[in-house]
């Protein structure tokens, strides 16, 4: 007898399009669209977003991507993806307001080797949440199975915003003078850089895990979702007083407060008044992490740092804490061919 033939379907294939469908009906109740310049609905080839900037001249249009890095996977392995759709924004909007760019619309990609529809709504869910906590809308995004290409248990995400800023109000550090003074905005960690590290400390001392930090299990302290300056700083953006703003991420203060220096000028900051959190000295000393590379490659509890103008870092550093994030001064702006950050002092480790 002839053998029977097999048909090749979609879903033998691994695609489950009937479960996609579910998720994007499911989204249409469940986003948070309160924004009336959105002007179709989730599900549409393209999102329609009204260009009407209500009180900002001369518009100028801010935009980044970005991704959560390798924080994902350990997100996934820990049972906290929900996380990971805030580390993923709350990053993503921190790029935009450095520039001074207000956040207006977000579009989100998912890649998964396995459609899991319990996994893709917390993350949805998350960043959708997120975006409504940073002033801006979800406004459409892709989610894209890939079986053969990706192993069934991963996911990838990424991002794009959209933001603007009035051109005679860009932050890009050009006011930036000498004799100005840099203050340091509290990090609550890692944020989301530094995890390749992390993972190689945890597969090679797995003893770590049973780390307090604060009375924090030491996975909690290191996934905890990436702070979010844009609530604290979004009243004072447009300020004169605000002359540069640098976001602290990989490559530490050094890497990112030089890129905001103009010709001619350094940063001079003084490593004796950082307030290394916990968290790092611990990584520092389990993993046997040299010095140099802690304050060259993590943001060492400097999650933000702001120049202004001398005599304007007081009521800047009062002003932040009433709006509840710390902030002190750690330096300041000196004249220098090199333009670059340089250190004067010792990090205090503690006990």
């Amino acid at each position: 007898m002839p053998k029977k033939s097999v048909k090749q379907t979609y879903a033998a294939a691994g695609v489950d399009r009937d479960g996609h469908s579910d998720i994007t009906l499911g989204l249409r109740s469940r986003l948070t669209r309160n924004d009336p310049r959105l002007l179709n609905r989730v599900g549409a080839f393209a999102s329609l977003f009204e260009a009407d900037f209500p009180g900002i001249s001369d518009p100028v249009l801010v935009l980044k991507a970005e991704e959560p890095g390798s924080k994902q996977l350990l997100a996934k392995n820990f049972n906290k993806i929900d996380n990971i759709g805030f580390d993923m924004i709350n990053h993503l909007i921190n790029d935009i307001i450095v520039m001074g760019g207000k956040p207006l619309a977000v579009l989100d990609v998912i890649v998964v080797g396995k459609l899991v529809k319990d996994d893709i709504n917390k993350i949805i869910t998350a960043i959708n949440q997120a975006c409504v906590n940073q002033d801006c809308s979800l406004v459409g995004g892709e989610i894209s199975e890939q079986p053969g290409v990706l192993p069934e248990s991963v996911f990838i995400l990424s991002s794009s915003v959209v933001g603007v800023v009035s051109k005679k109000k860009i932050i890009d550090g050009s006011r930036i003078k000498k004799d100005d003074k840099v203050i340091a905005m509290a990090s609550n960690g890692l944020h989301t850089n530094g995890y390749s590290l992390i993972r190689k400390l945890i597969a090679d001392k797995p003893s770590i895990l049973k780390v307090k930090i604060s009375n924090e299990p030491f996975i909690d302290a290191v996934l905890r979702p990436h702070t979010a300056y844009y609530p604290y700083l979004k009243d004072i953006l447009d300020s004169p007083k605000v002359r540069g703003l640098a976001h602290i991420t990989g490559d530490g203060i050094c890497g990112n407060l030089e890129r905001i220096l103009p010709e001619g000028l350094s940063a001079l900051v003084n490593l004796d008044k950082i307030e290394v959190l916990p968290l790092f000295k611990v990584i520092k000393d389990m993993g046997g992490v040299p010095e140099e590379d802690m304050i060259n490659n993590l943001n060492m509890g400097v999650g933000m740092t702001m120049v202004t103008a001398p005599g304007q870092e007081t009521p800047m550093i009062e002003y932040l804490e009433k709006k509840g994030i710390h902030s002190y001064h750690i330096g300041e702006i000196i004249s220098d061919e090199d333009n670059t950050v340089k250190f004067s002092g010792k990090i205090n480790w503690g006990k």
